[in-house]
């Protein structure tokens, strides 16, 4: 028999709880949804990673950042693609905060990424 712990979806990075459903996969389950599973990870969502990551190693240890900032980066500060991109950003971050690379804060507190409504900021481990 399997665990029934939640999970931290592979593409939007949501914890996700056990479903009857899955009961016979529940070990192969790594989306919390049809629509996760049809996106999958693509290269976009890649860079956005690298770009959060690459940012926040380039600032003092300890200092946050927004994640507009990787969002401009990837699609252009100039562009208003980097504004449709927001929330393949923070699914970006918390794919890296369930990886243990980063942390998402709200007001300077820790928060957990399946549940921050509203601005967060990134700060590396």
């Amino acid at each position: 028999m399997s665990s029934r712990q939640d999970k931290i979806c592979a593409r939007c990075g949501r914890s996700f709880s056990w479903r009857k459903r899955w009961a016979r996969n529940w070990d192969d389950i790594r989306f919390c949804s049809d629509r996760c599973r049809r996106l999958g990870i693509g290269e976009n969502d890649r860079a956005l990673e690298a770009a959060i990551l690459d940012l926040l190693k380039q600032r003092a240890r300890g200092t946050t950042l927004c994640p507009s900032e990787a969002a401009r980066v990837v699609f252009g500060p100039d562009s208003d693609d980097w504004k449709a991109a927001m929330e393949p950003t923070r699914e970006a971050a918390r794919r890296l905060a369930a990886q243990g690379r980063l942390v998402i804060t709200q007001r300077g507190k820790v928060v957990d990424p399946s549940r921050a409504r509203g601005p967060i900021r990134l700060r590396l481990v």
